[in-house]
């Protein structure tokens, strides 16, 4: 993965990683991370964070987290992906993850027309392809993961510990059952369910 991102580094450019997770969610916010790792060291096992352990992840986190030259996270709240569409979202939350990156260079998982002061790369999967790419994928998911757990505990009816927000058949029922949060993405329940309202 690093001699992908090498190809880049070749050209004199300082590279930033950035990915997304929570675009497929019912609840919450759609989290970016944005990493500049340095040349050394370099950690085994990073890689997309979907192909790893919660435990990796979070052991991946806190090394990536100490030696990163720039981390930059992101949001674009449940209101502003209703305000917006997911997609604008996703891009308002990595502009927010890359503003301060003293990059020169943004290598991104597949994502084009975002609006930042340096150069993009959209690499199709790229966060099983790069260095930067996954390592900013760990950061992101560990990231939203533990807001999931925090409201899991505010809203304990949902399973957001378990779910992280997504629309599994315990998730739906709950929605039936208890009404939204004001955390749930209203236009991606327009077409999941019928018939709800309320706050909890």
């Amino acid at each position: 993965m690093i001699v992908h991102d090498r190809q880049f580094c070749a050209f004199g450019h300082t590279m930033a990683g950035m990915d997304e997770v929570g675009r497929g969610s019912l609840f919450g916010p759609v989290v970016a991370a944005c990493v500049m790792m340095p040349a050394e060291p370099l950690f085994s096992w990073v890689d997309d964070s979907k192909r790893l352990s919660a435990m990796r992840r979070e052991e991946l986190d806190a090394r990536i987290r100490e030696h990163a030259l720039y981390l930059g996270l992101g949001e674009a709240s449940p209101r502003e992906i209703d305000q917006f569409n997911i997609l604008n979202a996703t891009r308002l939350a990595m502009k927010r993850a890359a503003s301060k990156a003293p990059a020169s260079l943004c290598l991104v998982d597949a994502l084009d027309g975002l609006q930042l002061p340096f150069p993009i790369r959209a690499i199709v999967h790229g966060d099983a392809t790069s260095y930067h790419i996954a390592a900013a994928s760990i950061v992101a998911k560990v990231a939203r993961d533990k807001m999931m757990e925090e409201w899991g505990i505010r809203y304990p009816h949902y399973s957001l510990e378990n779910n992280k927000g997504y629309g599994t058949a315990a998730h739906l029922a709950a929605i039936r059952k208890y009404g939204v949060t004001p955390e749930h993405r209203m236009s991606f329940l327009k077409n999941a369910l019928s018939g709800i309202g309320g706050d909890t």
